[in-house]
């Protein structure tokens, strides 16, 4: 992202409008036509939340990324113009979408049915829905049913970090939502809107993200990311465990760039000392934990929340309410899963900013690639061109525009109840 687009209808801006609101349009069908169905009950409820709980996160992403997007509740027809909401009223279309479905969402689901949408799941993403507004006391409501409540005999840290990102332990117990995907061989599309070809049930993700000779380098990282998981020893004295389950660099493996393995090849005999060789990758979306190349069909799942984002975020809400005592324990929890000392012991006393600013941190070295960080940022007021020291591309940042998408023109020009966001 260079925050250089000119073009409103090409690249991924407009492509994330448009698959979003696929998905509204196909979660408002179920809304409508299926208390029309004679079934089962209690299914019935259950698959009319499970389509509320998508809208819902439909909603979320688009609102995150845009904004003010138009609220579409019913089935679309071709003469409707609906104007912008506000960000307010998106958001409260969200969490109004979450809280009548949670009743009708079950506390777990086994078998083919993994994967589905919670009640866990529906009160995170409310959660998440407050927070982004900095409503601190609704947000930890929902955070607590995860942390205290039912949730709480359902959720749990997984002992070891890494296995959040493999496919042996998909859907474990710290998984809260989880994007589920599969590799379908005979596949020969990506769009599931073509019902006459056989759809792709992987992910390309992996494909994107990989290190040049297996993938195409997309979404590296930055350096000075390395420097955040440097900054703590463990309590034994070893490199905090989640750097070598996030990032591949040179030295992944401590031992060197002769000893990190970049899907069965060492990373020295890979990049050597060509223009590579400082270049930093996420590495918790791919396969080189059991795979030598990657391809469009990966069938690793997208963890997108897990408890610790929880224990996190219930930490913020704690420090937003001013009762930055109560939040240490939870972010004890995270800490000490990686092995590092309890930040009650590490920086005891924090204030409420010094304590924003620690759980910056904190959040950094546990999420770092899982999509959270325009979410985290956007919140903190801390989008803005002085990332630039950071990451250059951020030099192009204009303060009260680029903290929005720009919404696609073409859906400007056929509606003219739409207004585009301020000052594209």
């Amino acid at each position: 992202m260079r925050f250089n687009q000119t073009n409103y209808n090409d690249g991924l801006t407009s492509l994330t409008w448009e698959t979003l609101f696929v998905g509204v349009f196909r979660a408002n069908q179920v809304i409508a036509n299926v208390p029309n169905i004679e079934m089962d009950e209690t299914l019935k409820k259950r698959v009319i939340a499970e389509a509320k709980f998508l809208r819902a996160l439909f909603y979320f992403n688009l609102t995150l990324y845009f904004g003010n997007p138009p609220l579409l509740l019913t089935p679309s027809q071709p003469t409707d113009v609906p104007p912008n909401a506000t960000t307010a009223e998106a958001y409260a279309q969200v969490a109004k979408d979450l809280n009548e479905a949670i009743p009708d969402l079950p506390l777990s689901y086994s078998g083919d049915d993994l994967g589905r949408a919670t009640r866990g799941a529906a009160y995170a993403l409310l959660g998440k829905t407050h927070l982004q507004q900095k409503q601190y006391q609704l947000a930890f409501n929902a955070f607590d049913w995860l942390i205290t409540g039912p949730g709480a005999a359902i959720y749990r840290l997984t002992t070891n970090y890494r296995d959040n990102f493999i496919i042996s332990r998909e859907n474990n117990e710290e998984s809260i939502f989880e994007i589920q995907f599969n590799e379908n061989q005979a596949e020969n599309t990506d769009d599931d809107v073509d019902e006459s070809r056989v759809n792709n049930t992987g992910t390309s993700i992996s494909q994107f993200f990989a290190p040049p000779g297996v993938g195409f380098s997309d979404g590296g990282a930055r350096r000075w990311l390395i420097d955040e998981f440097l900054q703590e020893q463990t309590t034994t004295g070893q490199r905090d465990p989640r750097l070598a389950a996030s990032l591949i660099y040179n030295f992944t493996n401590p031992a060197g760039p002769q000893a990190t393995m970049v899907y069965g090849r060492s990373f020295a005999d890979r990049y050597g000392n060509g223009p590579d060789a400082n270049g930093v990758w996420f590495r918790k979306l791919l396969n080189d934990h059991w795979k030598d190349q990657e391809g469009f069909r990966s069938p690793n799942n997208y963890r997108l929340i897990r408890f610790a984002d929880v224990l996190l975020m219930q930490a913020e809400c704690l420090n937003g309410l001013n009762r930055t005592s109560d939040a240490y324990p939870l972010v004890d929890r995270v800490r000490q899963r990686a092995g590092l000392a309890p930040l009650s012991v590490a920086k005891p006393g924090l204030n409420q900013t010094q304590f924003l600013t620690q759980l910056k941190h904190e959040r950094i070295v546990e999420l770092a690639g899982e999509g959270w960080r325009w979410a985290d940022l956007l919140r903190w007021g801390d989008l803005g061109p002085a990332l630039a020291s950071r990451d250059a591309d951020f030099t192009n940042f204009e303060v009260g525009k680029h903290e929005l998408y720009p919404i696609p023109q073409r859906d400007i020009d056929l509606n003219p109840n739409l207004k585009q966001n301020p000052r594209y």
